[in-house]
């Protein structure tokens, strides 16, 4: 398992054992906890760990300061719209993959409905349109899937 997937592992299940929903860490005791450089602790946090995932990161510098990973707990529609506007103009098939992941996880999709949005939304299923247009439409398709849910 990547260093990446354990430190996002170990967060997950301290956010899990907490009664609100949040973990605090110091970041350079947690890269140390972790065997890591506190900038890996930095890359998972900015990219596993934002507002389009669920999650508001809160930081404190200084010597007592601390990171404070809040999972935000939002209704199934709240939760679409929150994902529907988040997305933009534009989306690449790997961001859409994390967002469909986010989906399964959260129970707001269910695996068959996951895997068929994939398939329509991938490279392939549009490689018939210019590689100028494909993340704009992918973009527009992708809501559409998801407000379909609501």
């Amino acid at each position: 398992m990547r260093m990446s997937d354990l430190i996002t592992k170990e967060i997950i299940r301290m956010l899990n054992d907490s009664e609100g929903n949040i973990a605090e860490i110091q970041r350079n005791e947690f890269a140390s906890l972790m065997g890591c450089a506190p900038s890996q602790i930095n890359y998972v946090l900015s990219s596993r760990f934002t507002p389009e995932h669920g999650y508001i990161i809160e930081s404190r510098r200084g010597g007592g300061g601390y990171i404070r990973i809040k999972r935000v707990v939002l209704s199934h529609s709240s939760a679409l719209m929150h994902i529907i506007n988040s997305i933009g103009d534009e989306i690449d098939s790997m961001t859409t993959r994390i967002v469909l992941e986010n989906c399964l996880e959260a129970g707001l999709l269910d695996e068959k409905n996951a895997r068929i949005m994939a398939s329509a939304l991938s490279n392939h299923a549009l490689q018939c349109l210019p590689v100028i247009l494909r993340d704009s439409a992918r973009a527009s398709i992708l809501k559409q899937m998801l407000l379909s849910l609501l």
